[in-house]
């Protein structure tokens, strides 16, 4: 019977235009309509994730992947505090925060996961009524915006030891890569847009890093300087954080920028994480150019509803992470639909 609903779905998506022409493509910049293929796909991804929730709020044992499955939630427009899924938000936001390090302020595993952790907080900081939040949930200590400017301490306490003026895995990392980099300074940027004070040179240093890692023609290398390699998601990250930070007008975004529209359809290049890749490109192209966001946006979906499992999973194959963290990065690269969540305004 599922897969019958799920072929039904993807016959419905495309018989209701999710296709490259018609009122779906025009560049209207404000967003566009949520076909119901669409909304169904996405509210039977979140109804995974729900039903998988650990009784103390994380969707696994790491921050990072419990901050993607919180923003997939707020990504949705359910309201994070009597919503339907008010419940899963709070114990995931509570979650985060008490797993932080009271010392360092560090989320997660890594610096990586530091990055997903802290943007996640930076959406909910605003949204999520911190006094239900600890009323619901025993043992938070501080509230969100508290949590977020430690978390902010830390990445900033790290970015100032580093010579490459960035991250990588370990908060006291001496070299840099662009994926962490990346993770890291959407989080710092996603603190700045929430209020929180992030120093400017903090962001003027990472965005000098991606500069240096950036080559004429918009390809973004991994780690070291001048190590250029072609990868749609180093791109597309580069792309986006300049576009978070408002430095449209760099050589580096409009080199950064191209090669993620015209090669948005190719193959990934270098190393592939398929999750990863189309979270980053879905968010570069909805910065970059908006119409061919929304092309690109309909063939994912369509792919995103063929391949949706009967218990509301998505998954791309190969392991990367496990279900929950494939179906909250899967989810997010279609939530652009929504523009809910602040780090998706253009």
């Amino acid at each position: 019977m599922m897969n019958l609903i799920r072929k039904t779905l993807l016959v419905l998506a495309v018989g209701l235009g999710l296709g490259a022409s018609g009122a779906m493509a025009q560049d209207v910049r404000e967003g566009s309509p949520i076909l119901p293929a669409h909304r169904a796909m996405y509210e039977r991804g979140l109804g995974y994730l729900v039903a998988n929730q650990s009784t103390n709020g994380s969707f696994t044992s790491d921050a990072g992947v419990t901050g993607i499955c919180v923003m997939a939630l707020l990504a949705s427009g359910e309201d994070p505090n009597f919503g339907r899924y008010a419940d899963a938000v709070q114990r995931g936001v509570a979650s985060i925060i008490k797993s932080q390090n009271r010392s360092s302020g560090q989320l997660g595993s890594g610096m990586y996961q530091h990055g997903f952790a802290m943007l996640a907080l930076a959406d909910c900081y605003g949204a999520v009524d911190d006094r239900l939040l600890q009323k619901k949930v025993k043992g938070v200590k501080r509230t969100i915006g508290e949590s977020l400017e430690l978390a902010v301490r830390c990445a900033v306490t790290s970015q100032s030891k580093n010579p490459f003026k960035a991250w990588r895995y370990s908060p006291s990392a001496s070299d840099a890569d662009t994926s962490a980099a990346g993770a890291v300074l959407m989080g710092l940027l996603g603190a700045r847009n929430a209020g929180v004070a992030v120093p400017d040179a903090a962001i003027d240093g990472a965005l000098e890093y991606f500069t240096n890692m950036t080559s004429s023609d918009g390809d973004v290398g991994y780690s070291g300087i001048g190590s250029f390699g072609q990868s749609k998601a180093r791109s597309s990250i580069c792309t986006l954080v300049f576009a978070v930070a408002k430095r449209r007008d760099s050589v580096t975004y409009e080199a950064a920028s191209k090669r993620v529209i015209s090669n948005r359809n190719g193959p990934n290049g270098g190393w592939g994480h398929p999750c990863y890749t189309r979270y980053y490109v879905s968010q570069a192209l909805f910065q970059a150019d908006y119409r061919a966001w929304r092309d690109w946006s309909v063939a994912n979906t369509r792919d995103l509803i063929s391949r949706q499992g009967d218990d509301g999973s998505i998954n791309l194959g190969g392991g990367y992470h496990g279900p929950l963290y494939q179906t909250g990065m899967l989810l997010l690269s279609a939530a652009l639909d929504f523009t809910l969540l602040p780090v998706y305004e253009r």
